[in-house]
């Protein structure tokens, strides 16, 4: 069995290096140039505006890295790993992570207080981590402890609370220790998870110490910050840790009930029927056995409904309380709110009403566009003709016109009229000339 893990582990390790080179090819697009490479793994030397911006480039992978890994402790040797080009590492890694301490972008995790113990050993730590008698004094040590990324483990606070949230839709939940490492990704993470969430007023730390310890976690899935803990809330941790206890007895059951009949069908086979009937009575003590752990799990979960049920409608109480008081201290009256309520749910169901009608139009628009476009073609063509032949016509009348006019000259010349008679007449007809041309341009006009 240690084998197998350790070749499963084997694998993991192997996915993992693969999955951050990758990553790490995509972040830094000339990571395989050699010459840049030697340049980025050098140690630090020289005034610190010398190697800041090495410094910078490296922290910030560092931390691009362990968010791709969606982990927010870390160790240095890890790191080290992270970054391994055929056993050449960087050379200034230590002293990043250093520097980083240093600046408060490390944690280091010893330092971290645990919500479980007692307010006194909770000062000391924190008394203990300001006055940095916990900072590691030389590199040696660094190498020893586990950090926290404070900047990703906010991150990962904000995920449990989320995930706690899509579970639960009251203001606050109560969970097992358990079901919160779960959810945080490991022991010392949840430590992690659990002591930023108290510091916050998010959180408080749950125990129950009877036959067997019941811890939990009380989590508060709104905005505001948790008044405190009270007796329900204990007596929910007991029901929620009955509930996991059932559930864990009930596949301890089933897997129970498939081994005997696994058994009892290998004994039909081999004609042992003594065996088979003790396999069978065991397939039936364990049906039984089920049966009274599921009653009882079902009992417990209604209980915990009727609680979350009263929490909603306290919730809902104190809501329509506070909604009630402001409208007191606004001097509202509740026919004017009533009436408010009534135009607009009439709004709104104009809107629903004009949106569907704007949707039925769509879609027989859809159709009809694609006819409309067809004749648009149709008409486009027989423009293009007519607007060429009227182009055509209208030159030709144009070119008469001014034939006529010419001849008419040379007649009147030949005639001798006087100079007011010629004027008169060449402008009688040059406005004929004008009111043809006028009808062909309508006419053009009207085709287009």
């Amino acid at each position: 069995m240690g084998k197998i893990q350790e070749m499963e582990d084997d694998v993991t390790g192997e996915e993992e290096e693969e999955s951050i080179m990758e990553y790490l090819r995509k972040q830094v697009p000339d990571w395989d140039d050699e010459v840049k490479c030697t340049a980025r793994f050098k140690a630090f030397s020289g005034q610190r505006t010398d190697w800041e911006p090495l410094y910078v480039f490296w922290r910030d992978l560092i931390l691009n890295v362990a968010r791709h890994l969606h982990i927010f402790i870390i160790r240095p040797s890890q790191v080290n790993v992270w970054f391994d080009r055929g056993g050449l590492v960087p050379l200034c890694l230590d002293q990043v992570l250093l520097e980083m301490y240093a600046a408060g972008e490390l944690l280091r995790n010893v330092g971290v207080a645990d919500p479980a113990s007692g307010w006194v050993s909770q000062i000391f730590r924190r008394v203990v981590n300001l006055g940095g008698l916990l900072r590691p004094s030389t590199q040696e040590n660094l190498a020893e402890d586990y950090y926290i990324i404070p900047v990703l483990l906010k991150e990962k606070a904000l995920q449990v609370v989320q995930a706690l949230s899509e579970s639960h839709w009251t203001a606050s939940c109560v969970i097992t220790w358990r079901k919160f490492q779960e959810i945080s990704g490991g022991l010392k993470e949840a430590h992690a998870v659990l002591n930023h969430l108290c510091e916050h007023g998010k959180a408080k730390y749950l125990v129950i110490n009877k036959k067997d310890q019941m811890e939990g976690v009380k989590v508060s899935l709104s905005a505001r910050a948790l008044s405190g803990t009270t007796s329900l809330d204990l007596d929910v941790l007991h029901l929620i840790w009955t509930v996991e206890k059932l559930e864990h007895q009930l596949n301890v059951i089933d897997q129970r009930w498939k081994r005997s009949r696994a058994s009892a069908l290998a004994s039909l086979k081999l004609g042992n029927k003594q065996v088979a009937l003790k396999c069978a009575r065991e397939m039936k003590l364990a049906s039984l056995s089920r049966e009274k752990c599921t009653a009882l799990l079902n009992r417990v979960e209604e209980v915990l409904a009727v609680i979350a049920d009263a929490e909603a409608s306290k919730e809902v109480a104190e809501a329509i309380r506070i909604g009630t008081q402001a409208i007191k201290e606004n001097g509202i009256n509740y026919d004017e709110v009533e009436l408010c309520l009534q135009e607009l749910n009439e709004c709104i169901e104009s809107q629903k009403q004009i949106e569907e009608v704007l949707g039925s139009n769509a879609a027989g628009a859809e159709i009809e566009d694609e006819d409309i476009e067809e004749e648009l073609k149709e008409l486009e063509m027989n423009f293009v003709e007519v607007s060429t032949q009227t182009s055509t016509g209208v030159d030709a009348v144009v070119a008469g016109a001014q034939e006529t006019a010419d001849a008419l000259s040379e007649s009147l010349s030949k005639l001798h009229l006087t100079h007011h008679a010629r004027k008169d007449l060449e402008a009688e007809h040059a406005v004929e000339s004008m009111g043809a041309m006028s009808k062909d341009g309508n006419r053009e006009a009207v085709l287009s």
